[in-house]
């Protein structure tokens, strides 16, 4: 079996006076060890906030549910929502069995969640996913479209074959970097070099009174905090990740079936990604007629720390507008 953290060593970044529910979702003993015969893995997740509105929030590639800290601390204050974030398989304070992995047993593990935690009912959840994240998302979405109210993809790719999902030039050797880098911190510039446009990480904060710059203030205040609590990523974790990302194709009619069966859907990008280029979220929209598709001048990858504002107001109206739909019909 994976080697998991027992739960007493749950450690978090999210606010403990807004969390309702967290531990450990045995996956693999509700589903059967059948569909993962190599070894049985549970997933980490929190439930913060009581409102009536679900939402699900689903990273990307090798990183924890700690990036959504942001969005859990707007959205599990708020007498609206019921938040719900979760490590992926391979990462975080959830098990890593043996890889690799694929975008659709990632789906399966997250659909395993939901039903764990009773988040079962027709038109119940919005689903907002980013780059790894989104491609689960829409494997979700073509397994339980009924389930969904609103669906926000993020800075996301429909794929394709495994060469045409690599990140462009830059990306891929700031993966490189973080990859061959054993110590945590010293990924760090790194990171923020792959995720944020440099101009942006060389501008002055908003509203930081000591005069820091964007760099200084993620590195400082958040990538630091965070790798500071967060488990060291295993090995096989990291490419059986990396794997899914390769692997992951949706076909257009299944992108046509999610876009006409959800009610609201969302493809948010930024003009200046280095992961996922921007060109795949205008594909995304051509084959999802329906879908809205909105992108942000001087943003990067990590849109949703770039803009956690910004962010948290764009999804407020994609819920509202969802709940709209569903009224209507």
């Amino acid at each position: 079996m994976a080697e998991e953290v027992p739960e007493s060593e749950l450690n978090t970044i999210f606010d403990p006076t807004t969390c309702v529910k967290k531990g450990l979702c045995p996956v693999t003993k509700i589903r059967g060890q059948d569909q993962d015969p190599l070894e049985s893995h549970s997933l980490y997740y929190e439930l913060h906030g009581t409102g009536t509105e679900k939402l699900l929030l689903i990273y990307g590639m090798n990183a924890s549910s700690f990036n959504w800290e942001h969005q859990v601390e707007h959205f599990g204050r708020s007498d609206r929502f019921s938040v719900l974030v979760f490590d992926n398989r391979g990462v975080g304070n959830s098990g890593t069995p043996v890889g690799p992995y694929r975008t659709s047993e990632m789906a399966e593990d997250t659909i395993t969640l939901l039903n764990y935690i009773g988040w079962t009912a027709k038109r119940d959840i919005h689903i907002v996913g980013g780059s790894l994240g989104g491609m689960i998302a829409m494997e979700i979405a073509t397994r339980i479209p009924e389930r969904i109210v609103s669906l926000s993809l993020g800075v996301t790719t429909a794929g394709g074959l495994p060469w045409s999902n690599l990140p462009p030039w830059k990306g891929f050797t700031g993966l490189m970097r973080t990859f061959t880098i054993k110590e945590p911190e010293k990924r760090i510039p790194h990171a923020l070099d792959t995720l944020f446009p440099q101009a942006w990480l060389n501008a002055k904060a908003d509203g930081d009174a000591s005069g820091r710059t964007n760099r200084e203030v993620q590195e400082e205040q958040n990538y630091k905090k965070r790798v500071a609590i967060t488990r060291t990523q295993q090995q096989m974790g990291a490419m059986s990740q990396m794997y899914a990302g390769l692997t992951h194709n949706v076909s257009p009619e299944k992108l046509r079936r999610i876009s006409s069966s959800i009610p609201k859907v969302l493809i948010l990008t930024g003009d200046d990604d280095n992961l996922v280029r921007p060109e795949c979220s205008k594909y995304l929209k051509e084959n999802m007629p329906e879908a809205e598709y909105v992108i942000w001048e001087g943003t990067g990858h990590a849109i949703q720390l770039q803009h956690p504002d910004r962010f948290s107001k764009i999804i407020e109206r994609i819920v509202q507008e969802g709940r709209q739909k569903v009224a209507s019909e």
